[in-house]
């Protein structure tokens, strides 16, 4: 499995892009959201990949951030959902607006994205339900990962009844070196002044 490349981005012809390591130049599809988030060319990039095998074909999917990765391959598992329709959602959404939008129960924010329609957006709903919400490594604002153990502070604070996105607007404010139970108590104190 290659689960992630760094080399010379030496082509970009969306939504494919070309990376060469090694000597060997890798031909990788990614989402809009990470083709944004690329250097220009000539420079050095890292991807985290997902090989997919196929009967006809190896293809390697990239993206910029471990979550994107992570929403990716829960994406696949739905039933009717290919790579290609995966690439797209991520593409219309951030995977915090996709978890969002799933945790809400909200459809109408996956229509918008091409190629789903209203059968694929319920699917996705009831399918993804539990899968993405408690995500370990979301992205925080910054465009940072979250440390590990997020994902226990994220059920804690739903158990306690707060949302998925209340709970990681809380989380966002919190400094990386706390253990999980100090997190809490932190979170909760933010959500109490919000």
């Amino acid at each position: 499995m290659i689960g992630r490349i760094t080399g010379t981005l030496v082509e970009l012809t969306p939504p494919t892009v070309c990376i060469q390591t090694g000597g060997l130049g890798y031909e990788i599809d990614v989402p809009m959201s990470t083709l944004y988030k690329l250097p220009p060319v000539g420079q050095t990039v890292t991807l985290h990949t997902h090989l997919a095998i196929r009967d006809d074909a190896h293809v390697l999917y990239g993206f910029s951030a471990p979550a994107e990765r992570l929403a990716f391959r829960a994406l696949i598992k739905v039933t009717g959902i290919g790579a290609r329709t995966a690439l797209a959602v991520l593409s219309g959404l951030s995977v915090e607006d996709l978890a969002d939008a799933i945790d809400r129960q909200e459809s109408g924010r996956l229509i918008k994205v091409p190629g789903i329609g209203k059968k694929t957006a319920e699917r996705l709903l009831l399918e993804l339900r539990d899968k993405l919400s408690p995500l370990a490594g979301s992205p925080r604002p910054d465009g940072s990962l979250a440390p590990a153990g997020s994902g226990d502070v994220l059920n804690a604070l739903q158990a306690l009844g707060y949302s998925t996105a209340e709970a990681r607007r809380a989380m966002a404010t919190l400094p990386d070196d706390l253990n999980v139970s100090d997190s809490i108590r932190q979170a909760l104190k933010a959500l109490s002044k919000a």
